[in-house]
């Protein structure tokens, strides 16, 4: 099973919480047996969504073909003023061009969803990308992930146990769905 990890924000410090969260995806996935993709926005060099353009972009091709081949998708993105980063929103509008191929945009990908936010109001990201996805012609996992951003790490900085129980259930979900192999994380 192919999966991409589709890290929303743009952030390039490795202990920062997109970076955490990816790796965590990306250990506990791979260790499945799962092939994993980690794409991230901070070095992709996705230009603004302009369709007018008369040649597509390299890194829009790219992407394109990363996602619409993955068998799975995990977005992950903190919450910004109500929904998912602006620049995942972008990136996400990129894949209009696809919208001729056989099939269209992400149609059948199964994803799952995790944003978090310093106070309880990530499920609207969670909300936002739902919606975008579905646009897609994706199907989301049923089992979503909002993160209390202060609960998430403990005074240590590790990922709480709480919280890697939910991902762990996320990756086991992933690998089960109709795309992937039944697998224990």
């Amino acid at each position: 099973m192919n999966i991409v990890l589709f890290n929303g924000a743009l952030e390039k410090r490795n202990a920062g919480t997109s970076k955490t969260l990816s790796n965590y995806f990306n250990t506990q996935l791979s260790n499945a047996g799962a092939s994993v993709t980690e794409f991230d926005l901070a070095d992709a060099g996705i230009p603004f969504f302009d369709l007018s353009l008369a040649n597509i972009p390299q890194s829009v091709k790219i992407m394109t073909s990363i996602f619409t081949q993955a068998d799975a998708h995990i977005w992950l993105t903190p919450l910004y003023h109500g929904g998912m980063t602006g620049i995942m929103k972008n990136c996400l509008d990129w894949l209009e061009i696809s919208s001729k191929s056989k099939p269209p945009y992400l149609t059948n990908k199964t994803v799952g969803l995790v944003c978090w936010a310093s106070g309880g109001h990530a499920m609207q990201g969670i909300n936002a990308m739902d919606a975008v996805a579905k646009s897609l012609r994706a199907w989301t996992l049923p089992y979503t992930i909002p993160v209390v951003r202060n609960d998430l790490f403990d005074t240590a900085g590790n990922l709480e146990p709480l919280y890697k129980e939910k991902f762990n259930l996320m990756s086991r979900l992933l690998l089960e769905s109709p795309h992937g192999v039944s697998a224990h994380v």
